[in-house]
């Protein structure tokens, strides 16, 4: 990967982007390219350039300096691209099956250029359609495995973490992260988006001591330990797949945090989809998370015998414990995801493609119920099983008093 600083802050346009792969002589001076400008992201410009010819190409990445899901006046600083530069070099480095290749960066410009993953779909639009990704949860489960434990303070001397931790200060993001996940959704926000029939759900949600309690001890987590180098914002929108092949993509919110979080945010959008759908539809994606924690502790679990620091692996059960720990706060973090996408700035998931209005509401309603139980009762969630075991019974149980139309 090359990088290269700047001068002034510029969005790119499609010309732009072609005239910069051509200055990095990407391509054959003779190749004639093309260049299209991907969605309309709220937090970066995304362009795909490629060769006429051969369909050869690179995506580009340009971050914004505002937020626009938000507004073009919320400030959200560009140096994210230089975290999320590091984080793909450090995780592909892990694990390069998962991660895409980088070309070139410009931190002052906030580009990323990458390898062309347009022959992928975004996860979350593919399950929504049908699509049921056999090898999503197995590449996704060992994606976790490996980064997070060769990343984190069990495979490392606090000197060496301490070496690692340096490049990915992020205090803006942590606190993005912190007020969207824990904070936001407890207290009433400006960022607040919700269907006006969901009021009184959400008055109960901001009025209840208990909830706010156990979300103030995810958040301390969160806050107070650098177990490992996180994605931080690792949703099935920022996940490229085929039926074959798995991408982690936009590492802009990677910070050094607990483990469980990365893990929560994977259990939460699988339940959001699974909350989407019809019972007789659900069973694939209970298997996905389910499958997604197997293959987590598998992958785990050999890079500890392998690779942990001798003060670890010389306390018998250590292992297990920690994992323990790692699964009953993913449980925690997870409720917390089914909050904030139901009721915070953050949409765009399964549930905002429910096409029939009552039907849409019953499951946000349902959603955030789900949601509560899970980080109340998140210590009492010990195992995948009974994990599932409580989803489908909440299901039920909510399903007994209001028909799903």
């Amino acid at each position: 990967m090359c990088a290269r600083k700047s001068s002034a802050y510029q969005p790119l346009t499609e010309s732009d982007a072609i005239a910069l792969v051509k200055r990095l002589m990407l391509f054959e001076d003779t190749s004639q390219l093309t260049c299209n400008k991907i969605g309309d992201g709220n937090l970066h410009l995304n362009f795909h350039v490629k060769e006429t010819s051969t369909g050869n190409g690179y995506m580009i990445k340009q971050a914004l300096p505002y937020t626009k899901i938000i507004s073009e006046s919320w400030p959200f600083p560009i140096d994210r691209t230089r975290i999320e530069d590091h984080a793909l070099l450090k995780q592909r480095d892990i694990a390069p099956a998962y991660v895409p290749k980088v070309y070139y960066s410009d931190v002052k410009l906030g580009i990323t250029i990458i390898e062309d993953l347009s022959h992928l779909h975004i996860a979350r639009k593919a399950l929504v359609e049908g699509s049921e990704l056999p090898l999503l949860s197995t590449h996704l489960g060992a994606f976790l495995g490996k980064t997070l434990f060769y990343t984190s303070i069990y495979a490392h001397t606090q000197h060496s973490k301490n070496e690692i931790e340096r490049h990915f200060s992020n205090p803006d993001r942590c606190k993005n992260i912190e007020e969207f996940d824990t904070t936001d959704p407890l207290f009433e926000h400006e960022t607040f988006h919700y269907e006006p029939v969901l009021k009184a759900n959400v008055e109960k949600i901001l009025q209840d001591k208990l909830l706010k309690l156990e979300v103030s001890k995810l958040k301390e987590k969160f806050l107070k330990k650098p177990e490992a180098l996180i994605h931080g914002n690792l949703h099935t929108g920022n996940i490229l797949v085929s039926e074959h092949e798995t991408k982690v993509i936009d590492e802009g919110f990677a910070y050094f945090g607990p483990i469980a979080f990365d893990v929560g945010q994977v259990f939460g959008h699988f339940l959001l989809n699974i909350l989407s759908r019809d019972l007789e539809e659900q069973a694939f994606l209970f298997q996905h998370l389910i499958t997604t924690w197997n293959v987590f502790v598998e992958e785990f679990s050999k890079a500890w015998n392998k690779d942990a620091s001798e003060i670890y692996t010389a306390n018998n059960g250590y292992l297990e414990h920690i994992l323990s720990e790692i699964f009953t706060d993913a449980v925690g973090f997870a409720g917390c995801e089914l909050i904030r996408y139901t009721i915070g700035h953050a949409h765009g998931t399964a549930l905002d493609t429910i096409q029939t209005y009552d039907k849409k509401i019953t499951v946000k309603q349902l959603a955030l119920s789900l949601g509560y139980e899970l980080v109340i009762k998140q210590k009492n969630i010990t195992k995948p099983v009974q994990f599932i075991q409580y989803v489908k019974q909440t299901i039920a149980n909510r399903s007994q008093h209001v028909a799903i139309k």
